[in-house]
């Protein structure tokens, strides 16, 4: 601006003019005279000197949730510990077991209030030796496939099966089809993911029912055996497993996973050559039911301790992987609310309890036995919230309540730091939880991470913890507790804070 001045007017009426201004500016304070040289960098230095004295306590109280989840890093390598030197952990085996006290031994070692196990009979299936399905009576002779038996698969003859292949790519095409293009011969279900949704949830929901169901559904018409396309949004190789449901009155045939490339190379093979046959050799096997349980630990409520607001993951995983999505990230992000809470020294209202379930995967025993003892011993829950999908980036939360409760937590979106929780939807919860809900009318909440990811991973031996991000998790965690905090001290309604 001073040289615009200086080229239209004189040197002399110039240096005046520059003479003057600054004159001004040294009577000035000085935050005030150097805005009026330099406004942008002033009204930034500003506003970063008011921004701590603006700051409500809940702003502050979240800053510092975020700040000490994404500095520390802790639940990050929690999970670690229990992916690395616990490992998979399908309920019954040792694994699961190790995880049970793994996880009191953590949660006593924090110092929490009270740390205690709940016994819980869970199942125990056990895979047995690797999976083998190939591709017969083909050019080469034999095409090896990338196969898992899927949870809960009753296993093949010693010598394994082998019969002819019908296609199919829904439940109720086996039926269309009938006996006598099923009978004798292994149903190949082979209904992908559907890659044109957005949130990945409904791809998954659309093709799932084939793994769980299509057994069954293939031996009410004869079949012998199944495979299906697994159920996830990846195109590499590697199966995702899952459980299955057989239906009491039909009988259990074995049934396998492929991988997405193995699942093309069958569909090719069917094409070239008809008369391929299937070979398949699982050697899966129930066991007797075994004693294990949920991990419960607690922050007591300094006004309410008989009020308890719930937060909680499953602790068991798939077999065949280190289970640090599904749901490794579920329980370090519940231990995380209390770790949290202690370590900056917040004293919630309610009692806060971290539940770590046991038989998420093949059983829900669990989260049926948790609701049992809640009803029979009075206990009265405010809310109970689940992460179950995974250690991505927070988006929302899904909110199973009175309209009333979803927007007075609506209200508090504008705590949250931008690029984290930006919408709370009603409906929502987790398997977990949602006996709990069934048997006492608890309002439920479920954890929603972004989902591009979720199920590349969901089931497969590639979820170990090496695809989780710490950031991601940590901003999770944080977001979590965030609404916990703000739960604990508003309530869901007004006359439960006063």
């Amino acid at each position: 601006m001073l040289s615009t001045y200086s080229g239209a007017v004189s040197g002399v009426a110039c240096r005046a003019i520059l003479s003057s201004f600054l004159s001004l500016c040294m009577a000035l304070p000085l935050a005030l005279a150097f805005s009026l040289v330099f406004p942008h960098e002033v009204r930034g230095q500003t506003e970063d000197m008011q921004t701590e004295d603006m700051q409500t306590e809940d702003e502050r109280t979240v800053t510092a949730i975020f700040n000490e989840r994404l500095t520390t890093g802790e639940m990050y390598r929690l999970l670690e510990d229990l992916c690395k030197n616990i490992g998979p952990r399908l309920s019954g085996s040792e694994g699961a077991e190790r995880a049970v006290a793994w996880g009191k031994e953590v949660m006593e070692g924090y110092g929490f209030d009270r740390v205690y196990l709940q016994e819980v009979m869970v199942p125990h299936w056990e895979r047995g030796d690797p999976e083998q399905v190939r591709i017969l009576g083909v050019e080469g002779g034999m095409i090896e496939l990338n196969a898992l038996a899927i949870g809960g698969s009753v296993p093949t003859a010693p010598a394994g099966i082998t019969a002819p292949v019908v296609v199919v790519h829904s439940i109720e095409e086996v039926e269309e089809i009938g006996r006598e293009a099923v009978e004798g011969k292994i149903v190949f279900y082979n209904r992908a993911f559907d890659q044109t949704v957005i949130a990945t949830g409904p791809g998954y929901g659309g093709a799932v029912d084939q793994r769980f169901a299509g057994p069954s559904q293939a031996a009410k018409f004869g079949a012998v055996g199944v495979v299906i396309r697994s159920a996830g949004s990846d195109f590499g190789d590697a199966p995702h497993t899952g459980g299955l449901r057989y239906l009491d009155d039909v009988e259990r045939i074995p049934a396998a996973a492929l991988g997405y490339q193995s699942a093309d190379r069958l569909v090719e093979a069917l094409e070239a050559q008809p008369a391929a046959r299937l070979f398949m050799h699982l050697s899966s096997k129930w066991h007797p039911d075994v004693l294990s349980h949920n991990v419960i630990g607690e922050i007591t409520g300094s006004e309410r301790p008989d009020e308890i607001i719930l937060v909680g993951g499953h602790l068991d995983s798939w077999d065949v992987s280190e289970g640090a999505h599904d749901d490794g990230a579920g329980v370090v992000h519940s231990i995380g609310v209390l770790r949290t809470f202690q370590k900056l020294g917040i004293r919630p209202r309610h009692t806060i309890r971290a539940v770590l379930f046991m038989n998420e995967e093949n059983g829900l025993r669990g989260g049926l036995k948790y609701a049992e003892v809640a009803k029979e011993t009075g206990e009265k829950h405010v809310i109970a919230l689940e992460s179950d999908s995974g250690g991505f980036s927070p988006r929302g939360f899904g909110v199973t309540a009175e309209d009333d409760v979803i927007e007075r937590f609506r209200s508090w979106l504008p705590l949250f730091p931008q690029a984290t929780i930006s919408y709370i939807n009603k409906g929502g919860g987790g398997a977990d939880i949602g006996p709990l809900r069934r048997e006492t009318g608890t309002p439920t909440i479920g954890f929603i991470p972004d989902s591009q990811r979720a199920f590349d991973y969901h089931h497969a031996p590639t979820d170990v913890f090496e695809v989780v991000n710490r950031r991601e998790l940590e901003l999770g965690g944080a977001s979590i507790a965030t609404l916990i905090y703000l739960i604990d001290k508003y309530g869901l309604r007004d006359e439960m804070a006063q």
